[in-house]
């Protein structure tokens, strides 16, 4: 009989769900482990085989640790709070809560049927009311700190959505999911001073398991940059404007200021003669984000027509408006310095501004083609000539504090978070306004504060959110006053409850606190989060801010939430465009002869990210009903490398379900009993060794997060024992455990027929003796004085005596140190050996 995955894989997955298998108790005299996931947000479109890639590796690592004897915490919810489940909403007239229900059950029943070990007693969602409650709380306890405020601030604002997006929301003037216009308004807005915590989310990274690339983004984000703060008198007024520089050494190569189009003054300094081009230009701005402006682009601008005057030399500088500068960063005015900055020289050369070198460039370098950006002696300079640039950045803020012209001073590219949103499907904030003015907190205990039902979820006519449709629910009383107030209409964004979701699933049933704080004490941190490259740098900042805040309060114990994390690389799948550049189906698409063809016409074909749009998206349903659960589980592991993007491809499902057949043959027989070839013998030196051998080596890869090369070990493993015409019991069990993690259903029937009563689970993982996991025969490295001159084959193992006396029988060896007088003979078992000789 061939293993039947439809049969036995709902077998084991009620078995599971029956006994709770992975149900996870607080026993706090246990090690722990707590693996996460990057929960989900259940899309109506329901999981393609991107989505289990991650959660595949992160139920590895629960499995394995749970047979390694630790308390597992490994658990699944939904953030569940989100604008498409409003915009569906808007569309259809079905509430949010009801396809988000809908879009949930789907969900978890896609990953149910990957048999992934979820304690699901700990299930939860954001949009839960007793979740809510608790993120409310935390947002009154920012609020009480001073970390919550509100202000005037530039945001992306999309009128077809009625809504305010995120910078990373929007792309080319338009939001990126509909193609809508955005444009840049000034609105009163819910703010979270994410900056006063910018030094420690800066340092605290230095002590994370992360990747170094996720830890450069973060910090890229943060943006420390110490430098001065330098007032340049207009020419006109006398009035300051006031510039920040990392590069004050510079300021005598400053020949024009650049004013981001958001900053105040924009419009007082711009002449009368410039007032039309200017606004057009500055109008033009507000339809960018910040991240595209951020980006190089063409060097566009537009001159004011009023001169500042440089406190160095006291020379005009042109005033220009260029959206490279960002209002958010430092005082949004820059001194432009063109011969040692690239982007302020595309910028000159492209307006035709002065260049003027202040740093010696070296001499195939020439300043009016090419900027020079690195250190050297400062010349035409006045006082900071012949300086070396560390020493002129200090003497320059020195010279302008002794003027009163500037002062030193720490930026950071970091600003505080803009948290509310114009959205009907998002917490509602706990807060009331009063008709004095006065903003007003809600009492802790009439929390949960939930959104009113309404039949309309667009903003209403006047612009205002959708809450502001709901007018019982608005208006309110003042419950410490008992004063007339209205309640928020703002709501708060999608990652409020994304933010500290990992808390809670250690204490999910908690109607008192947040967190238990000896549950707390024992479940942080999350020792491994796995997920998306996607949220490198902002759902990983937010979370470790409000962390921080929870730390200072005393709620957690640890300055960090996320020990080691680990970013899935995406799974990608081929599409076919024609030469319009329209997507073709798939199924319409054969080849031949070398060439991809819709009919008669020729298609290309690549590979890109699953889209419906695309016509490329895989349904793990699909793979699951033709393979099974643990041949898609096991190819998105054998596939390559975690961390690294692969094409998908069905012919490697096949592949894998081969090899899981050829398991299945080496333990039952064709009567589906246990094979008679599996027997209590005690297995040969060679078998013994490739036992260890392969334990060691899962075992390392495991704790690696080295899945593919896990995989590729055990069919090595598992082509021997096929071929045996007896197989050794205990090498036959010890390979249907190594296997569990990866196969967890294949490996649970097996175990069952092999004649043990209880789910292995919890069964004691493998161990290996050293000795044995060790090559039979290694490479050792020969070096004279320390370098490296012959390699020799030789017994693996060897003590350090022995390999001295192997290695000097060698012949080429014995050649080398003929002649030469020995000092010392250095030998490292399992290395090398060194003789240190003179002549």
């Amino acid at each position: 009989m061939s293993y039947d995955p439809k049969r036995i894989e709902p077998k084991w997955q009620r078995y599971w769900d029956e006994n709770e298998t992975f149900r996870t108790e607080d026993d706090f005299a246990k090690p722990k482990f707590y693996v996460l996931d990057m929960f989900p947000y259940p899309s109506g479109e329901g999981l393609h085989v991107g989505h289990p890639e991650g959660y595949t590796a992160t139920d590895i690592v629960a499995r394995y640790k749970r047979m390694r004897g630790f308390n597992v915490l490994h658990p699944m919810g939904w953030d569940a709070y989100g604008l498409p489940a409003e915009r569906y909403a808007v569309r259809t007239g079905v509430h949010p809560s009801i396809t988000t229900r809908t879009n949930i059950e789907t969900f978890k029943g896609q990953i149910k049927r990957l048999g992934f070990s979820y304690d699901w007693s700990r299930e939860l969602a954001t949009t839960d009311p007793a979740f809510i409650r608790w993120t409310q709380w935390i947002f009154l306890k920012l609020f009480e700190r001073g970390l919550a405020y509100q202000a005037e601030v530039a945001v992306n604002w999309c009128p077809a959505q009625g809504t305010v997006l995120a910078n990373e929301e929007v792309k080319e003037g338009k939001y990126i999911e509909t193609g809508e216009p955005v444009e840049r308004r000034l609105m009163r807005q819910w703010m979270l001073k994410i900056t006063a915590y910018a030094d420690r989310l800066l340092a605290d990274l230095d002590d994370l398991d992360w990747p170094e690339g996720v830890k450069a983004m973060q910090r890229n984000w943060i943006g420390r940059s110490e430098g001065a703060e330098v007032n340049f008198a207009l020419a006109d007024s006398g009035d300051i404007l006031k510039v920040f520089t990392t590069r004050p050494d510079t300021l005598w190569g400053a020949t024009f200021i650049v004013l981001s189009p958001e900053h105040p003054l924009v419009m007082r300094v711009t002449t009368s003669d410039q007032h039309e081009a200017v606004k057009a230009y500055t109008d033009q701005a507000r339809t960018l984000s910040e991240v595209e402006r951020a980006e190089e682009r063409s060097s566009t601008g537009v001159f004011t027509g009023t001169f500042a005057i440089n406190p160095a030399n006291d020379v005009q500088m042109p005033i220009w408006v260029a959206d490279y500068v960002l209002m958010g960063y430092g005082t949004g005015a820059i001194m432009a310095v063109p011969g040692h900055d690239g982007r302020d020289h595309q910028f000159a050369r492209a307006n035709g501004l002065p260049i003027i070198e202040v740093i010696k460039a070296p001499a195939e370098v020439d300043i009016q083609l090419r900027p020079w950006e690195g250190d050297g002696l400062l010349v035409s300079s006045g006082p900071l000539s012949g300086l070396k640039s560390a020493e002129a950045k200090k003497a320059a803020i020195a010279w302008l504090e002794e003027r009163g012209l500037g002062k030193s001073r720490v930026q950071y590219r970091l600003r505080d978070w803009l948290f509310s949103r114009q959205r009907y499907w998002g917490e509602p904030f706990p807060i009331l306004h009063r008709a004095d003015g006065a903003i007003v907190p809600l009492p802790e205990d009439s929390l949960p504060l939930l959104a009113p039902e309404l039949d309309e979820y667009k903003p209403t006519d006047k612009g205002d959110p959708p809450l502001a449709r709901a007018e019982d629910w608005v208006h309110t009383t003042d419950p410490h006053s008992q004063l007339p107030a209205m309640r928020e209409t703002n709501t708060m964004p999608q990652w409020a409850g994304s933010c500290w979701y990992y808390l809670r699933f250690a204490d999910p049933k908690n109607d008192y606190a947040l967190i238990d704080p000896a549950k707390e004490k024992y479940w942080l941190p999350v020792d491994l989060y796995i997920g998306g490259a996607e949220h490198a740098v902002l759902h990983l900042l937010y979370a470790r801010f409000w962390h921080k805040v929870l730390f200072d309060m005393g709620v957690v114990s640890t300055k960090e939430p996320f020990h080691k994390l680990f970013n899935q690389g995406m799974i990608l799948a081929f599409s076919y465009r024609d030469h319009a550049g329209k997507y073709c189906r798939p199924d319409e698409v054969i080849e031949r002869d070398g060439q991809w063809l819709v009919g008669q016409a020729q298609v290309t074909q690549q590979i890109e990210k699953m889209s419906k749009s695309r016509f490329n998206v895989v349904n793990p349903d699909e793979v699951i009903d033709a393979y099974g659960a643990d041949s898609l589980r096991l190819y998105e592991m054998f596939m390559g490398p975690l961390d690294v993007a692969k094409p998908w491809q069905m012919s490697g499902v096949a592949g894998v379900s081969r090899f899981l057949n050829r398991v299945w043959r080496i333990v039952v027989d064709d009567e589906d009993a246990l094979n008679a070839q599996v027997c209590d013998t005690d297995p040969t030196p060679e078998i013994l060794r490739l036992q260890h051998k392969t334990v060691r080596s899962v075992t390392d890869d495991i704790e690696a997060l080295r899945f593919n090369t896990a995989i590729a070990r055990l069919m090595e493993m598992s082509n021997v024992l096929l071929s045996l015409d007896r197989k050794p019991r205990v090498a036959v069990e010890t390979f249907v455990l190594l296997l569990a993690p990866f196969a967890p259903h294949l490996a649970e029937e097996l175990w069952r027929l092999l004649g043990h009563k209880r789910s292995l689970a919890y069964a004691q993982w493998p161990s290996f003796d050293p000795g044995l996991a060790e090559d039979e025969v290694r490479e050792y490295a020969v070096q004279v004085n320390g370098k490296l001159r012959h390699k020799v084959r030789a017994d693996a193992g060897l003590s350090a005596t022995s390999l001295l006396e192997t290695i000097k029988t060698d012949p080429r060896v014995a050649e080398m140190l003929q002649g030469k007088h020995v000092v010392k003979e250095v030998a490292v078992p399992g290395r090398l050996v060194n003789f240190v000789v003179r002549e």
